[in-house]
């Protein structure tokens, strides 16, 4: 259902919410319902998703009509009900959604636009989404949402970036407002509301690329930093896949978890690091590059590795002569998955050298070395070497996950 409610309607969906003994939806949706749809009405609890399993259990056997704001399969109640009942219970009657809406409006190709929601989710997210150029559709959790974007704009070095607020979409009431995130004064206004912003990059602005090797300076750090083109090798071994999960283990400043997150908007992290200050520091940096659903585990490893969810990649970035700590990280990945392990010790490096003849793999020796200048000239100033073991995960007679 649009925001024009049964007006907007086609006689298909009319006839099931007429049908309906039982309509579930929020208040504003249930009120725009006619008297004629007689069956029971029943307002979603917050917070709706655990309430989900007991409603439909309570008017099981009876026939129930969901009401969900534009298309229920794009950031809606379908994934519920799809994941609670499976796709063959549900019959799904979709209305255009709010972005096909606001793409009609502004002239913007829907493929081309990404689309950020923020209902139920940080503010923080939409940072990874920031790019010079890009046009995002931001789906609001309230009248608050526009001024709150604004000001992650500004504190991301998007001041210039355009915004505008497209109000009731598809009602009579529709109404829009505009401005750039650097002057936004505009008040809170209906909460129905989709966030359009033009991104555009003040002048000076940190620019964070889309691929992994993100600058140093883009990290809050005490030194403990896997340096950028170090980063970058490492999550090329790495190989992170939308939906996969890493461990991140010696966090440190959270670099190679947060990168991980940032290559798709599914890919999962949890970094493992014992030093609760560089935990809390780990966040930070979390949030500040857009990746706030970064787990943090302040423990030490591997006793800190129980019980956490089974990766499919694991980094080892400090803490490798840990006893038993990669003979845990092995036995936690399934067949094909990923292990890496950096170190600049010599001690770390004949460990690697040891499971790199047992396991095989790739065992690398990375060295960069930095243009300084030397008195009137320019030379190399060489950073440490680092060696780094990667592998794929073999098991005799397991079957590849």
């Amino acid at each position: 259902m649009g925001a024009d409610g049964w007006s907007g309607l086609p006689e298909v969906t009319r006839a099931a919410l007429s049908e309906a003994e039982v309509l579930i939806g929020g208040e504003r949706q249930l009120a725009l319902l006619p008297a004629e749809c007689g069956g029971k009405r029943v307002s979603w609890p917050s917070p709706l998703r655990p309430a989900v399993p007991g409603l439909l259990t309570a008017y099981a056997g009876r026939r129930i009509a969901v009401l969900a704001s534009g298309d229920p399969m794009f950031y809606g109640i379908g994934r519920a009900l799809a994941e609670e009942l499976g796709a063959d219970a549900l019959r799904v009657l979709p209305h255009p959604s709010s972005v096909s809406y606001a793409c009609a409006r502004l002239g913007w190709p829907l493929e081309d636009t990404e689309t950020v929601t923020l209902v139920g989710r940080p503010l923080a997210s939409l940072t990874a989404a920031l790019h010079h150029g890009r046009r995002l559709l931001v789906l609001s959790a309230g009248a608050a949402t526009p001024a709150e974007v604004a000001g992650l704009l500004c504190e991301r070095g998007y001041g210039p970036s355009r915004i505008r607020v497209i109000e009731q979409l598809g009602s009579p009431r529709e109404a829009q407002v505009s401005g750039t995130a650097d002057d936004w004064e505009h008040p809170p206004g209906d909460p129905l509301n989709i966030v359009a912003v033009e991104c555009v990059r003040a002048p000076g602005a940190l620019r964070l690329s889309a691929a992994p090797g993100l600058p140093d300076e883009a990290y809050e750090n005490d030194g403990q930093l896997t340096k950028r083109h170090v980063r970058a090798a490492t999550l090329a071994a790495l190989a992170p896949a939308p939906g996969e999960l890493l461990w991140d283990i010696g966090g440190g400043s959270g670099s190679i978890a947060v990168e991980w997150m940032r290559t798709h908007r599914t890919c999962r992290a949890i970094t493992v690091e014992r030093d609760p200050v560089r935990a809390a520091r780990i966040g930070r940096n979390a949030e500040a590059l857009g990746v706030p659903g970064l787990r943090v585990v302040t423990a030490a490893a591997p006793s800190g590795l129980a019980g956490l969810p089974a990766p499919d990649a694991v980094f080892i970035g400090g803490g490798l002569t840990a006893p038993g700590l990669l003979e845990a990280c092995w036995e936690a990945l399934p067949v094909g998955g990923r292990l890496v392990a950096n170190t600049v010790t010599l001690e770390s490096e004949a460990l690697l050298a040891d499971w790199y003849r047992r396991h095989g793999g790739e065992l690398v020796r990375l060295a960069v070395a930095h243009a300084v200048p030397v008195g009137t000239f320019t030379g190399w100033r060489q950073a440490m070497p680092v060696t780094q073991w990667s592998v794929t995960v073999t098991k005799p007679g397991a079957e590849p996950s």
